[in-house]
């Protein structure tokens, strides 16, 4: 009875999710299945939903969701990003550099409206050797690839605090599937473009990495606090964002306006609801026979669990696969970085071929191609990344990664 419900409250999202009503309604949906299959009070559901707020493992995703955000309003204020690409152009002086380098650095914010943005440079490093649906590729595929790894997304967030697994071992472990990415992109499209981008390049490649640094300095900071000193995402955010406000002197006025619009009511209430159903179903008790269940099956867990994440990612998006599967994949298997590492390569390849996924959408809209052929270009990349995915996640098993 726990697999069947779970596999209504599954398909309940997934119904909601095919009738295109937005993620808020169908992880509601979620939320109401689980009240009424576990014969839930209303008063014991507005505990658990409350919990969000009283666990700090779960109130901290939520607080390191808007610290981020305004970490990028700071950012998108002094233009930094924009400079950061022109140091690029000069540093490198290479137009493929130029158009991979600079959706990697945009990608590193969480915001589907930096895929504006990253559409403008790569078109204009593109224009002429890509058409508009190869352009949409590069622009989607180098953007997103941060999201995969870095605790700037909700999604990478979600999952550590699921799996409670260190995000610095998280990360490092992530390093081949991170090249294996940047290969796959490299080899279709951006080899074809010339790599001389028509201007003078930088005068000293010294002072054009300095350049760089001081406009990224924000966000190398940020990933040195997690990765080398070890400290949690908001500690870490909070003391970036405080120096941040020291170096450029921001006014009273601008950090107040920052502080509203930095609140991203809809990413934090997807978020939030995302966080309470995994409250619904601990509560529920839906995961005590799930690695029993699992066993019986012909097949390996794992790759139950490989799957799960790949076709839940691309139908009801990341953030509803991991708050759905994550729970049962860790219930079920003794997993630690080795599984997180699958688990996430699988939801960013189904976030490729996603038609829920909003900068697919933005994308396709910006160079004027339809989206199912934007589509037709990730699939056959995203296949081949989940199955190197399942690969990889042997390999590390039998490095002894745990």
């Amino acid at each position: 009875m726990p697999m069947v419900h779970l596999g209504i409250i599954f398909l309940s999202i997934v119904a909601l999710l095919v009738l295109r009503r937005p993620l808020y309604q169908a992880i509601l949906g979620g939320l109401a299945a689980t009240a009424l299959l576990c014969h839930m009070h209303p008063i014991a559901a507005f505990r658990q939903a409350i919990k969000v707020f009283t666990d700090w493992d779960s109130l901290s995703v939520l607080v390191s969701i808007y610290l981020i955000t305004y970490l990028q309003r700071m950012l998108e204020a002094k233009n930094l990003l924009k400079l950061a690409q022109e140091d690029l152009d000069g540093l490198f002086h290479n137009r493929r550099i130029n158009a991979a380098g600079s959706a990697l650095f945009i990608g590193l914010l969480p915001s589907a409206a930096a895929m504006v943005l990253c559409g403008e440079i790569v078109k204009d490093a593109t224009e002429g050797y890509l058409k508009p649906k190869e352009q949409a590729f590069v622009t989607t595929w180098f953007r997103h690839i941060p999201e995969s790894t870095l605790p700037t997304y909700a999604s990478v967030l979600l999952m550590a605090n699921m799996s409670c697994v260190p995000l610095g071992d998280y990360i490092a472990a992530m390093a081949v599937p991170i090249i294996v990415l940047l290969l796959l992109g490299y080899f279709p499209y951006l080899r074809r473009i010339p790599k001389n981008p028509g201007m003078p390049g930088s005068e000293s490649r010294w002072k054009g990495l300095a350049h760089l640094f001081l406009h990224l300095w924000m966000l190398v900071a940020l990933l040195l606090l997690i990765l080398a000193c070890k400290l949690p995402v908001v500690p870490a955010v909070f003391t970036v964002l405080v120096l941040s406000g020291a170096v450029y002197r921001f006014r009273l006025q601008e950090l107040r306006q920052m502080l509203f619009s930095a609140f991203e009511a809809e990413l934090l209430l997807n978020t939030f609801l995302v966080l309470a159903l995994k409250e619904f179903i601990a509560y529920a008790g839906m995961l005590e026979e799930i690695p029993r269940t699992l066993s019986s099956l012909p097949i390996p867990s794992y790759f139950v669990f490989a799957l799960l994440f790949f076709v839940g990612g691309a139908v009801s998006g990341t953030n509803g696969i991991i708050a759905m599967g994550a729970p049962l994949a860790f219930a079920a298997m003794d997993g630690g970085v080795s599984l997180m590492v699958l688990l996430m390569c699988m939801c960013h390849a189904a976030s490729q071929v996603s038609p829920t996924h909003v900068c697919l959408t933005v994308a396709s809209n910006y160079f004027h191609v339809p989206l199912g052929g934007l589509i037709g270009k990730t699939l056959p990349r995203a296949l081949a990344f989940g199955i190197f995915a399942l690969g990889y996640y042997h390999a590390l098993c039998a490095l002894g990664i745990p």
